[in-house]
């Protein structure tokens, strides 16, 4: 007697098989997500460091936000740069906000749009990690319940019997835990990358904030060489008057 998945396909009635396609698609879905996720957040951190280096190196805010490329979903650093020069064109003629306000929300708009598109995904993987083992648990279930059955209407009741439909059904476990665990640690890794990513957006938000504010770029990051003096609020002004 064969064992596995193909056995319990072809002894299995309707509702195994469905069980069995949908536990395929949650896999199917699940390395989808990882894949496509994973190769984002890469790209992302691999363009951050350049981003900012670029950034405070330009000699004028047109030309550093002419290096942070062009704008789109994977590219948040331009989409803050937007947003506080946008908004510290307009605080001058807010009236219900401080221009420091104005500004602190716009960036904060900004940056949760593009955390909350990072972060897409992520509960697609935890949905099918916590369930897929009970959805596996209970194809194991219900086909022991009909090999139980199938042996009781067939008078036979000895080891060998109960043995092979036993057995098949319990693969259904082993794939439930199959699909579960690689989406898990998809999660997880994915999870702790979107923090790292976050942690340096965060930051490059509260030094936007503090330039266009008071003309300070903050300090460079620990082992970087990053001469930001070249950007001034002259330089800003001037682009303001054009």
């Amino acid at each position: 007697m064969q064992f596995g998945l193909n056995a319990v396909w072809q002894q299995g009635d309707a509702i195994t098989r469905a069980i069995m396609l949908l536990l395929i698609l949650m896999s199917v879905l699940s390395w989808g997500v990882i894949f496509y996720k994973g190769a984002e957040l890469i790209r992302l951190k691999r363009r951050t460091t350049a981003a900012e280096r670029n950034f405070w190196l330009a000699g004028s805010l047109a030309d550093a936000q002419a290096s942070l490329g062009r704008a789109g979903p994977g590219n948040p650093h331009l989409d803050l740069v937007e947003a506080a020069h946008g908004a510290y064109r307009s605080a001058r003629s807010d009236d219900m906000l401080a221009p420091d306000e104005w500004l602190h929300r716009c960036l904060g708009i900004a940056l949760d749009d593009h955390l909350a598109r990072l972060a897409g995904g992520l509960g697609v993987l935890a949905s099918i990690g916590s369930t897929s083992p009970f959805i596996g648990l209970f194809g194991t279930v219900w086909g022991i319940y009909h090999a139980l059955v199938g042996i009781s209407a067939a008078g036979q009741s000895s080891l060998s019997q109960v043995a092979g439909p036993v057995g098949e059904s319990l693969v259904m476990t082993a794939f439930g835990l199959f699909v579960a665990i690689p989406a898990v640690l998809g999660y997880n890794t994915i999870a702790r990358n979107h923090r790292g990513v976050a942690h340096k957006l965060h930051r490059f938000r509260h030094e936007l904030h503090s330039f266009f504010m008071r003309g300070e770029r903050g300090r460079p990051s620990m082992g970087t060489n990053i001469d930001r003096s070249s950007i001034t609020v002259t330089s800003i002004l001037v682009q303001q008057e054009v």
